[in-house]
């Protein structure tokens, strides 16, 4: 009774009410008690329904293992062979190389039974499982060590070249190239290289791993299947590397091939919709059909569960503030009170980058629509927080905008001056500001002096 007393208590947020569960105050111990029990009880109950509502291989290969296991224990032999064996197969199709050791320990285990499989080609199996577990162990510390050198790439503006890091890596794990020849690896090495470019707001740097990805692709054919999640994710990571880099016909080939493949598995339509609708409304807005994208990301949101991953919302509400925005639509401001998470927030889930731009494009929308005093406000506090982190990472070309949009705040006029004029179209010259999203910036205060709204200035620009 206290278990469901205590869930409906947190559910509400009701501080006060906790602490009416036990009358005395020394009843501490009763009710921490109480609080691990309930935790307890939801952990067995998710770990529950998790195994009654997922049907992915692995779960599969999980469900067949604890089957096979009860049943030897229990000398039903022949039944918990034939579970073990079809238990192998799927973890082999999905490359579940630890679930495959425990299936192969478990027969080994009991190869003395008869209908058993001849040990020497069990040991075989085994060994070369062992193989595959210790490679996969190498990538994943590789892969950890480099997704931590992006950290600091990231937060402390560290200085690297990604060709020159990868290498290396693979040397330290002792890493042979055949071995990165796998879809897990493979969309590793992509996301990194993905983040790395959206570090340095280059996506050219990364234009080897691209090329490179689109031949693994090629050789591998037919096997998509056992590999659809990665698969999936790989296509997202081509079609935005493609958009970045405007070619939008080919970005829009590759979302064709991720939606084919999602409409294979229901599981992987859910987890990828909302990112590839993302995708497909930035293909179309920088393409000059504002309007369709605008829907699809009206509609997306609409129709997002609460099942949807709050990042895959908050990326989709952002997207659709700044095409409002570029198309000088009021309806901007009201999207913007919908991003109500805050900055620690969006800095933890959504990365630093993503929120430097958010709080920037608050501003200007600020400005765009003549609140001039909660723009500068903003502005402020935007300084206070990040400059630092931009000195320290080398962006002081974020500075210099910000510059730019605090003299137009104060001045008006001075947008029609030609220092200012020129300040701000030499801003297009550097290799980081021709990237689409530091176009449209740059675009708002071309804008200001063109009299036109930013999207008509950002498309030529594009295009150029």
């Amino acid at each position: 009774m206290k278990n469901l007393q205590l869930l409906d208590l947190i559910e509400t947020d009701d501080i006060e009410g906790i602490k009416k569960l036990y009358v005395s105050e020394k009843n501490n111990d009763a009710y921490h008690a109480l609080r691990k029990r309930l935790q307890d009880n939801l952990l067995l109950f998710l770990s529950q329904k998790t195994f009654e509502s997922n049907h992915s291989d692995t779960y599969d290969v999980l469900r067949l293992l604890v089957v096979s296991r009860f049943l030897l224990e229990n000398d039903v032999v022949r039944i918990a062979f034939k579970c073990l064996d079809k238990a192998e197969r799927l973890a082999e199709q999905s490359e579940q190389f630890n679930l495959l050791n425990e299936l192969l320990l478990l027969k080994l285990q009991y190869a003395h039974l008869p209908g058993a499989e001849n040990l020497d080609a069990l040991t075989a199996r085994f060994l070369q499982n062992q193989d595959h577990m210790q490679r996969e162990a190498k990538l994943n510390m590789a892969y950890a060590f480099l997704r931590q050198e992006l950290q600091e790439i990231h937060l402390e503006g560290k200085i690297v070249n990604l060709t020159s890091l990868m290498i290396t890596t693979i040397r330290k794990y002792k890493i042979v190239v055949q071995e990165l020849m796998t879809y897990k690896s493979i969309y590793q090495i992509l996301f990194l290289a993905n983040e790395y470019a959206a570090i340095q707001q280059n996506y050219g740097l990364i234009e080897r791993y691209i090329n490179r990805t689109n031949k693994f692709i090629q050789d591998q054919g037919h096997k998509k299947q056992a590999n659809l999640f990665y698969h999936i994710s790989i296509l997202y990571l081509l079609a935005n590397f493609h958009l970045r880099r405007k070619d939008f016909a080919r970005s829009r080939s590759y979302l064709k091939e991720m939606m084919d493949l999602m409409a294979t598995d229901s599981r992987y339509h859910a987890l990828f919709y909302l990112r590839h609708q993302l995708l497909s409304s930035l293909n179309l807005f920088f393409t000059d059909f504002a309007d369709d994208a605008i829907s699809i990301l009206q509609e997306s949101l609409s129709n997002s569960k609460n099942m949807a991953k709050p990042e895959d919302v908050e990326d989709l509400r952002i997207c659709l503030t700044m095409f409002l925005a570029l198309c000088n639509d009021r309806r901007s401001l009201k999207q913007l009170t919908l991003l109500t998470r805050t900055d620690a927030w969006y800095e933890k889930r959504m990365g630093m980058l993503w929120t430097i731009r958010k709080n920037l494009m608050e501003i200007l929308v600020h400005a765009q629509f003549s609140n001039t005093e909660l723009a500068m406000s903003r502005l402020n506090s935007f300084r206070r927080r990040y400059k630092k982190y931009l000195q320290k990472t080398s962006e002081e070309r974020v500075l210099l905008f910000l510059k730019l949009v605090e003299k137009y705040l104060q001045r008006p006029d001075v947008v029609f001056e030609l220092a200012y004029k020129k300040t701000v179209l030499n801003m297009l010259n550097e290799e980081e500001n021709k990237d689409i999203f530091s176009l449209s910036f740059i675009a708002w205060l071309i804008a200001r002096w063109e009299k036109k709204t930013a999207y008509k200035v950002v498309l030529p620009l594009i295009k150029s």
